[in-house]
């Protein structure tokens, strides 16, 4: 019995199937599992750390005057360095358009987009500050497999506890409100509490204890409300803290399989199960998974 072969639309809508230098270069960009693939991810990360090193002391004026030219050829390496795995990257995935307007795939181009539009366009020199958006690739990190449970755990507990977060927000808003309100009417334009705003604004700096200090109550009732607003604000800022600290210690007690950066070459989610046959998002066939000495379990 052989296996019907899609029509030619069929396969340009799914993508073409990885294999051979394209499947290796996949397991090495976007798995970390494998030994190829740790070295990529540690080597991808040094570079945005001297990247980001190189943008900030290029920010310093007497640096830049003093190496200009050397700060300009590294940046140019760089660029050219992360142009090029941008480009991997969308040469070894199924469907190249998803991954580029991915959330990941969006911080790739910035990080090197303002490079090549400040050559185009000097005007647009401003735009090269941008660059520090690469410091949001160091996120690629939580893909080694030392980092990939508490990774996990702590996705897992943000989102198990969005709920009471909420919640929790929702009572904080309209407590804000309404004591920015009472202190509008309490002390009045004359003393800067010119409209709600503004009152239910020092409501919110007072509350999480900032406190700038740009408006202050005069009179004594003001300040008796002003100081029951500190202490409530002490107490709260505890709250959003023990709800996620619960879950996480709730996550911990949860049995969990070891942690993998089995992706899915449809929609590149990643964590799969090793024994895994069909992506937990999208419902497509998973390859064989590969582990830490490139060979399947």
């Amino acid at each position: 019995m052989t296996t019907p072969v899609p029509p030619a639309s069929d396969e340009k809508a799914l993508g073409k199937p990885l294999e051979g230098w394209r499947l290796r270069l996949y397991t090495i960009i976007f798995e970390a599992d494998t030994p190829a693939g740790r070295r990529f991810d540690r080597w991808l990360i040094a570079l945005i750390l001297l990247s980001l090193v190189v943008v900030v002391a290029d920010s310093v004026e007497s640096l830049h005057i003093h190496l200009a030219q050397p700060l300009k050829v590294m940046e140019w390496a760089f660029t050219l360095a992360f142009t090029l795995e941008y480009l991997a990257r969308l040469a070894c995935v199924r469907h190249p358009l998803r991954y580029a307007t991915s959330f990941f795939g969006i911080v790739d181009l910035l990080a090197i987009l303002p490079t090549y539009l400040a050559l185009l366009v000097p005007e647009l020199h401003a735009l090269i500050d941008v660059r520090v958006l690469r410091l949001l690739r160091v996120f690629r990190i939580f893909k080694l497999a030392a980092y990939v449970s508490e990774y996990q755990s702590l996705g897992s507990a943000l989102v198990a506890s969005r709920r009471k977060i909420m919640v929790f927000l929702s009572v904080v808003l309209m407590i804000v409100v309404v004591m920015g309100t009472l202190m509008y009417v309490v002390e009045g334009p004359a003393n800067g509490f010119t409209s709600i705003p503004i009152s239910v604004y020092w409501a919110i700096t007072t509350m999480t204890t900032v406190g700038f200090g740009d408006i202050t109550p005069k009179t004594d009732l003001g300040r008796l409300i002003a100081s029951l607003m500190m202490l409530l604000g002490w107490g709260t800022l505890a709250v959003p803290t023990g709800i996620v600290t619960s879950e996480m210690a709730a996550q911990r007690l949860r049995p969990h399989g070891a942690p993998t950066t089995r992706t899915c070459h449809e929609c590149l989610t990643e964590g799969h199960a090793p024994e895994a046959r069909f992506c937990m998002h999208c419902a497509a066939p998973l390859p064989k998974y590969q582990d830490g000495r490139g060979a399947p379990p």
